[in-house]
């Protein structure tokens, strides 16, 4: 980092991540295990093909030498693919563990000057063809002299060089200075020196006219090496891995008689950490050249012999290099935890057990089951071996259960004594299928702001690892991005893993990728993401966000069978209720029943017919109305509806009136963005309604052309009434659906009651932020548009 002395002091010793800190999950805080598996294999991430990358001038990165330097060059690909770069203030202050480092610039890699001009005789900026030498800038030109610096014998076999340019009666120093800046070397100059690389012997440049004396070759740009100064001691900074110390790291003296057993012992006591035995600690030498390499040191190697050849070798990788201080036993601790997913669901966990063992062999069987999520053919298995764990890893994701493979994921583990106090890590969850390509921007931007770690794709295994993840947080809030139907998913995995968790009700915000985004509404996150918001406004306003409680309620459909009732008939008593008949479904939003569920059913079939023509909007909300145009002019098969059910609420019987539809309402959101109750008036019968207050509001829709003039906010729909227990008996098939998933329901009893589960969900703050604080431009340089203003046009 390079900063003005004024502004030095200004600076923070220590990162705390910005405006970001209260939802961070601290990189210290994450523990990996010590394993040769790349990071799409922890949490997902689906690396970028090599041919995607080709086009892109500032990745051009060697494939074949990442597949040679094995499992670590994998994982730095991924890290870089990534762009895993810590908050601008970090730069070295951050308990950066492995493989938390920053990533290299573009001009870190490359040359800053054109690679065109190099060393091919072709005439560069400063050529004079072509320009009228009287000119004030041919007369400056001549005064000054463009250099290439290379900064050791790797740079110059790869011919990757710097370029710059200084006077040409400049100074030794001044030359020194102007090379050291281009590298970003911040060390003491006096440690270095210059000299001519087309010299026959390598002699060091001196005063009084350094540029003047270097050799020329036809056709080319003097160029010079960076050499660092052969000295007997020195200097090394020792970087804690995964210790609980306060400090960031520590500088301990080295000579050429120094190994790594004196290096480790030293940097124990000035850790505070005297009293523990070095020989349970390991030190580790991280590189960053094309990525994130990590050696393990041996306990009698130099520490300062390993500068000095670095030195030799990159000036600036000499610079980028630290020793990392780890415990000799993996922190992550003896338990590996494996997601597997894909799984058949609500089996016996026996049968799991032999069906995973199965594919694995008693040889590589795991030490114990972790959580089973029995609804969804998912479980957690637990390793005390890291090598076995690997081997099930690769084992169990070639392993398919009917012609599909499973789903593996290794799963990162979280210190909760590691979050500091007042640190709600935000828990994210994107759906990268919904609204077309928006998910898969958004989840690489979060990831960019964010800890990855935090960050996970729900086609990945959906909520279940994430919240296994985060089970151990007392504190935490979620953000899911996606529509209705992924804020129910999560809502219900939250359900189903709250007894495991410290945390068993966390905040939920949303960012609407759906169509109709009705709970997005409500609670002020808008109609829908355009793509036009800056992701760190999103960030902000979820740390603003205020939280609020939202009922949710317990449907259950018990079907009437034709032969229960000629049995109970016959038997001259009561039918038994059989199991089998009874459906349990929870509610968020609202339950239709009639035209509305009959429409939804038409729409839903023929997403299922063609998925691929349902990815706009506008046309899922166009392909609605021409299918209410049919209706229209169809038969009606829900004419008549109100002698087809019986209506109770709170124990009354309630007198229907003419209607084709009744729709049950918990928010006042439906069909992307109506408001079927309307405004509050001063009818006193009624209650002003609200999604926490424990009522539900029943209304009625009389047709096709009532319900298009309720979406379009012409009309709203009839009062029927308002309860906290409803029951609805069917005497025919009917179309029916919770939350926006439709069937056809056979004839019986409907009953909606209240659920003992509530929701917490985060409410946008409505007040306006004065825009005191930059922001984090998008990634196209445009500057991006808040949330507040697409929340007031919704």
């Amino acid at each position: 980092m390079t900063l003005h002395s004024y502004c030095y002091k200004n600076i923070p010793q220590e990162c705390t991540f910005g405006i970001l800190e209260p939802i961070y999950l601290p990189p210290h805080a994450v523990s990996i295990p010590r394993t040769e598996v790349p990071m799409e294999a922890i949490i997902g991430v689906q690396v970028r093909r090599k041919e995607v990358l080709a086009h892109n001038i500032g990745e051009q990165f060697d494939f074949a030498e990442s597949e040679q330097i094995g499992a670590a060059g994998r994982l730095a690909e991924a890290l870089r693919r990534l762009s895993l770069v810590l908050p601008r203030s970090c730069h070295g202050n951050c308990h950066a563990s492995p493989p938390y480092v920053r990533a290299r610039s573009i001009s870190e890699e490359f040359s800053s000057g054109d690679a065109r001009y190099r060393d091919n005789g072709e005439p560069g900026p400063g050529s004079t063809h072509g320009r009228d030498p009287r000119s004030p800038k041919e007369k400056e030109d001549k005064e000054r002299e463009m250099i290439k610096v290379y900064d050791g014998n790797n740079s110059l076999r790869r011919r990757i060089f710097r370029v710059i340019t200084v006077p040409r009666q400049a100074t030794t120093e001044q030359v020194l200075t102007s090379a050291l800046r281009a590298f970003h070397i911040t060390k003491d100059p006096s440690n270095f020196y210059l000299t001519d690389l087309y010299a026959t012997d390598e002699i060091e440049l001196c005063d009084p006219t350094p540029v003047l004396n270097l050799n020329r070759k036809e056709g080319k740009r003097p160029a010079v090496f960076l050499r660092f100064k052969d000295s007997e001691s020195g200097e090394v900074r020792v970087y804690p891995g995964k210790l609980q110390v306060s400090e960031s790291f520590c500088i301990v003296p080295v000579t050429e008689a120094t190994t790594i057993a004196d290096l480790i012992e030293e940097a124990l006591q000035k850790f505070g950490l005297q009293n523990f035995t070095s020989e349970d600690y390991r030190c580790s030498e991280i590189l960053l050249d094309r990525g994130v390499t990590e050696r393990v040191l041996a306990r009698d190697e130099r520490p300062w012999d390993i500068v000095k050849q670095l030195g030799k070798d990159s000036i600036r990788q000499m610079e980028l290099m630290r020793f990392y201080l780890q415990l000799k036993q993996d922190p992550h601790g003896p338990n590996l935890a494996l997601f597997v997913g894909n799984l058949p669901p609500n089996l016996s966990e026996r049968s799991y057990e032999n069906m995973l063992t199965d594919f694995l062999g008693k040889e590589n069987k795991f030490s114990f089951i972790g959580p089973i999520y029995y609804e969804y053919g998912s479980m957690v298995i637990i390793y005390e071996d890291s090598n076995k764990a690997v081997t099930a890893l690769y084992t169990l994701r070639e392993s398919k259960y009917e012609d599909k493979h499973l789903l593996v994921m290794l799963l990162p583990s979280i210190e909760p004594s590691m979050v500091p106090p007042g640190v709600q890590p935000l828990l994210v969850f994107v759906n990268v299928k919904s609204g077309g390509c928006q998910g898969l921007q958004l989840i690489s931007s979060f990831r960019k702001l964010l800890n990855p770690y935090q960050v996970f794709d729900l086609d990945n295994g959906g909520p279940l690892p994430g919240l296994y993840v985060f089970r151990h947080i007392k504190d935490y809030k979620i953000l899911v991005c996606g529509g209705d139907g992924t804020i129910g998913w999560v809502l219900q995995c939250l359900d189903n893993v709250g007894q495991d968790s410290e945390c068993s009700s966390p905040a939920c915000a949303i960012v609407p990728l759906g169509t109709g985004n009705d709970l997005a509404r409500v609670l002020g996150w808008g109609s829908g993401y355009t793509g036009d918001e800056d992701p760190l406004n999103l960030l902000r306003d979820v740390i603003d966000a205020e939280e609020s409680l939202l009922d949710r309620w317990t449907v259950v459909f018990h079907t009437e069978e034709k032969e229960d009732k000629q049995l109970a008939t016959n038997s001259g008593g009561a039918g038994a209720t059989s199991e089998d008949n009874t459906q349990i479904f929870v509610m968020n939003n609202y339950f239709g029943i009639g035209l509305d569920a009959d429409l939804c059913l038409d729409f839903h079939n023929a997403r299922e017919e063609n998925p691929n023509k349902f990815k706009s909007r506008l046309r899922n909300k166009g392909v609605y109305v021409t299918m209410g145009l049919r209706k229209m002019v169809k038969r009606k098969p829900c004419k008549d509806l109100h002698k087809e059910i019986r209506l109770e609420v709170d124990g009354r019987v309630v007198e229907l009136p003419q209607v084709e539809g009744i729709i049950i309402l918990n928010i006042l959101s439906w069909g992307s963005g109506a408001n079927p109750w309307g405004p509050d008036t001063k009818e006193d019968q009624f209650y002003t309604p609200n999604h926490g207050d424990g009522m539900l509001e029943v209304v009625g829709v009389t047709g096709v052309m009532h319900l298009g003039q309720i979406q379009s906010g012409l009309r709203t729909a009839m009062r029927i009434a308002q309860g906290g227990h409803v029951k609805i008996h069917l005497h025919s098939d009917i179309p029916v659906q919770v939350d926006g998933e439709p069937w056809v329901q056979s004839p019986g009893d409907i009953v909606v009651l209240k659920s003992a589960l509530k929701a917490t969900m985060l409410k946008k703050n409505k007040m306006k932020r004065r825009n005191t604080e930059p922001s984090i431009p998008p990634a196209n340089g445009v500057g991006g548009k808040s949330t507040d203003e697409s929340s007031n046009k919704s």
